[in-house]
């Protein structure tokens, strides 16, 4: 009964094995024969010749020594007699290989324990094999999975058969996450290794954020618009540029979406990072305008062999166009792929007004040359120096002696330094400026003193006629208040026993004007009234 359960048994493990790691069973059978082989040489000896042979009727793997047949023995391990291997086979010959089957079930502990290990090393080594090859035409998709663990930074990807990293530097920065959570992931990388290939995923790239539109955007799914650009500050902002192959079809307002649905649910996945939709052009200077969005922008100037762009813009517009700490004129130049200086309207006039002061001073460039070089780019004496002859030869009224006039005077005014410069210009007419201000404020502080003494003489003049009040005598009406409390003192009684009433201060001064007497009358009736009975006694 043992004998015949055995090989169900065997069948069954090797079906289940089969079944939950994913291995075929060619690979679960042939593990199985190395390992026997592997046991069977521990226990007899390693310089036998011993194969195993899986039977599938019987479910069991058998094992086989071979030898070979001949008339003198030298090696008694790999070779046998002819008297012996005929007294097993009569038709055996000199030369042939005689295989003996070999009883497996003497095998002990350690036999059975190595056999196990050399099983379940295969069975890793396929479960590799199988997930690389899986995974390795896989790569730019977006997978999902669960947050396993953290291992020095880096975020390990359960994604149910195999395991993902998702290193430091490919993770949205603020972005936190605990064990368990779900996870969405691009995949960048699949590296074949010693151990388990490792699936290296990205949140950084803008790879995902193309992929995520491609998954949000139906449009770009069937290819009828197209993602040309892209370029993020993870965790920050965005921009892509989107084109349609379709005059009927707005590719930015189906990437946007019904009231902002699509490009909500990107955002979502990004944590709240701001994504900026532009169109794509395929002119350089449009394209750059549109990537500044949504700054205006005056003048753009193109120099093809540095491969750079100077944008104008209005004065209000400088911060717009640059961004919170230049971003948005970095992510502009991951988008276009053009190196950008961005100047404002006042600036790029001043280099204007400069380059004219400093070309004025080469006798070969003319007021017409001159504006066609400043239209075209060149700003500066090391523009001109650092130009060609071929470059200079293209411009009308130039011909190739004049072009190496033209640099070589450049060259000579940037190492004497003698030019005139605007800054120096500016600063001595603002010196001017305020020595002028000074002139004439001086000027108006002469004109007000003679004013002042013409004033003074006519009223001296005019003095003798009307006799009016004067200057210096209205200091005493000032001190009467002061003097006002006096009178608050206790009378001295008289002889008959009355008080004597206090004289008053107007009585002493007689000639006084009247207008004193009416500017204090408001404080002297009073008193007049308390004193008239007084007065009447006396009487």
């Amino acid at each position: 009964m043992a004998t015949e359960k055995q090989p169900s048994e065997l069948i069954r493990v090797i079906e289940q094995v089969v079944k939950d790691r994913g291995v075929s069973k060619d690979t679960i059978i042939g593990a199985l024969e190395a390992a026997m082989v592997t046991a069977a040489r521990k226990k007899m000896g390693l310089q036998k010749d011993i194969e195993a042979h899986y039977n599938d009727e019987a479910g069991e793997v058998e094992l086989f020594e071979f030898k070979q047949v001949v008339e003198e023995v030298e090696d008694a391990e790999r070779e046998i007699s002819l008297d012996q291997a005929q007294a097993m086979d009569p038709e055996t010959i000199v030369g042939d290989v005689l295989g003996e089957k070999l009883d497996s079930s003497s095998f002990g502990r350690i036999s059975a324990h190595h056999a196990k290990q050399v099983i379940i090393q295969r069975v890793r080594d396929a479960e590799k094999e199988n997930i690389y090859n899986e995974y390795k035409d896989r790569k730019g998709e977006i997978i999902n999975g669960l947050v396993r663990r953290f291992e020095r930074g880096n975020i390990i990807v359960d994604m149910g058969r195999a395991e993902a990293i998702l290193p430091i530097k490919e993770q949205i920065p603020r972005e936190n996450y605990n064990i368990g959570d779900r996870i969405r992931g691009y995949i960048i990388e699949i590296q074949k290794s010693s151990n388990t290939p490792q699936i290296v995923l990205s949140r950084s790239s803008s790879l995902f954020l193309k992929k995520l539109f491609e998954m949000e955007v139906p449009e770009i799914y069937e290819g009828i618009v197209k993602i040309n650009a892209a370029a993020r500050e993870p965790g920050s902002r965005a921009k892509i540029a989107v084109t349609s192959l379709d005059v009927n079809v707005d590719p930015v307002g189906a990437c946007v979406g019904m009231r902002g649905s699509r490009v909500q649910s990107v955002v979502t996945e990004l944590r709240g990072e701001k994504i900026d939709i532009i169109n794509w052009s395929e002119n350089p200077a449009k394209f750059v305008c549109n990537a500044l969005a949504p700054a205006e922008i005056t003048k753009v100037i193109i120099d093809e062999d540095a491969h750079a762009m100077d944008i104008i813009v209005p004065d209000d517009q400088l911060s717009l166009a640059i961004g919170k700490r230049g971003q948005n004129v970095r992510l502009a130049v991951l988008l276009t792929g053009w190196k950008i200086d961005i100047h404002s309207e006042a600036k790029f006039k001043d280099r204007e007004e400069q380059a004219k002061l400093a070309f004025g001073e080469i006798p070969e460039i003319g007021p017409t040359i001159m504006e066609l070089l400043i239209k075209t780019g060149y700003n500066t004496l090391d523009d001109l120096s650092n130009a060609t002859v071929e470059d200079l030869i293209e411009f009308p009224g130039i011909d190739e002696d004049t072009a190496l006039a033209i640099i070589d005077g450049a060259y000579e005014l940037m190492e004497s330094d003698d030019y005139p410069k605007l800054e120096e210009i500016r600063a001595r007419e603002a010196a001017e400026a305020e020595a002028e201000s000074i002139i004439e404020l001086g000027a108006v502080d002469n004109d007000a003193g003679a004013a002042e003494g013409e004033a003074g003489a006519e009223t001296a003049e005019a003095a003798p006629e009307a006799e009016p009040e004067p200057e210096a005598e209205p200091e005493p009406a000032e001190e009467a208040p002061e003097e006002a409390p006096e009178p608050e003192q206790e009378a001295a009684p008289a002889e008959d026993g009355s008080e004597v009433p206090q004289e008053e201060p107007g009585d002493e001064s007689g000639d006084e004007p009247e207008k004193e007497d009416e500017d204090d009358s408001a404080e002297a009736e009073p008193e007049s009234e308390e004193n008239e009975p007084d007065k009447e006694d006396q009487d």
